[in-house]
């Protein structure tokens, strides 16, 4: 396939992204070209505008949420057929050979390589994708709807597994992560208390409307002790008041890729078997065992549509907290 395709391209880390026309690209081995119908925008894709991930490829197309169908397919790619609708996540490309690929923990690889920081990603009409790591889409879900489960569901739910099954459960930022969350855990039994910032009553009330038993500032104790609690903000000082939240015994999960320095804090509140982990990427079990249980919840995205021109206007209104749930970028 050949022929030009508009993009949003990154050129240099906090400058805006541009918009550019490139080739459309042509699917090497194992490879399929995505027509992208719908790409959220997450909060990575803020990391890595603003100079906060080192090392990007650069020029750079961002975006690791991307929903559409399936172009052609290069060769050997025999997994997938032309229209098909897939979706495609960060976790791009892995090895399969090295230690953390061969015991089942491919997040971990040692080359790995991350769709939108990596590899060019979804901010434009095309993308090229690993057929093996793309994901068939539930047919419950539009394509702007599905778009952000590639990536705020992915790692929400793969942050959610690791918090355990403790009942009460907090969630700290609720943004386009925690929004997904919500509703899982409460589909699940538990209860669901939501941490914004201090004075955001909208965003409060967001999060009551998908279930939250209780929401308040990220300043304040909650009503009951916590089991465990998530941290999707990438406040590192967030951290020892999620600690002083959680019983003993209790788990504090960080969620993103990218957080603040962590204060200083006494050891009695890591004491009496409290435990703190961080969660890396995504794995394709990950994306398999979300998709099938998505449709049942069911989940309901909250999305604002941008046309892909808008890509900085939906950055900015993300780097400024003013999403109710995720931003999607619209080819056209």
């Amino acid at each position: 396939m050949r022929g030009s395709m508009r993009a949003m391209i990154l050129e240099r880390p906090g400058e805006p992204l541009r918009l550019r026309e490139r080739p459309v690209p042509e699917p090497g081995p194992g490879q399929v070209l995505v027509r992208v119908r719908a790409c959220a925008v997450c909060r990575t894709d803020l990391h890595v505008v603003d100079g906060e991930l080192a090392q990007p490829k650069l020029p750079l197309i961002p975006g690791h949420e991307i929903a559409g169908s399936v172009e052609t397919c290069g060769p050997g790619a025999t997994r997938l057929e032309p229209g098909e609708r897939v979706g495609v996540p960060w976790l791009g490309w892995t090895c399969g050979e090295c230690t953390w690929c061969r015991s089942g923990r491919e997040n971990l690889c040692d080359r790995a390589r991350f769709t939108g920081y990596t590899l060019d990603g979804g901010y434009a009409a095309f993308a090229l994708a690993d057929e093996r790591y793309c994901f068939r889409l539930p047919a419950l879900f539009g394509d702007v709807e599905a778009a952000p489960l590639m990536c705020a569901g992915l790692i929400g739910y793969r942050s959610l597994v690791k918090a355990g099954e403790g009942r009460r459960l907090g969630l700290y930022g609720f943004g386009a992560a925690a929004h997904i969350v919500a509703q899982v855990a409460r589909w699940q039994g538990r209860e669901v208390y939501a941490f914004t910032r201090p004075g955001d009553e909208a965003a409060q009330e967001f999060a009551r409307g998908l279930g939250a038993g209780w929401a308040g500032g990220s300043d304040t104790r909650p009503p009951a002790e916590l089991d465990a609690a998530i941290l999707f903000a990438p406040v590192g000082a967030l951290l020892p008041l999620a600690l002083r939240a959680v019983a003993r015994g209790g788990m504090v999960v960080c969620g993103g890729i990218h957080m603040s320095d962590i204060p200083s804090f006494p050891y009695a509140l890591l004491w009496e078997e409290r435990t703190v982990c961080s969660v890396a990427n995504l794995t394709r079990r990950d994306g398999e065992e979300f998709l099938a249980l998505a449709p049942r919840v069911p989940v309901r995205t909250e999305t604002q549509v941008f046309p892909l021109e808008q890509a900085n206007e939906a950055l900015a209104l993300l780097r400024a907290g003013r999403l109710e749930g995720a931003a999607v970028l619209v080819p056209g």
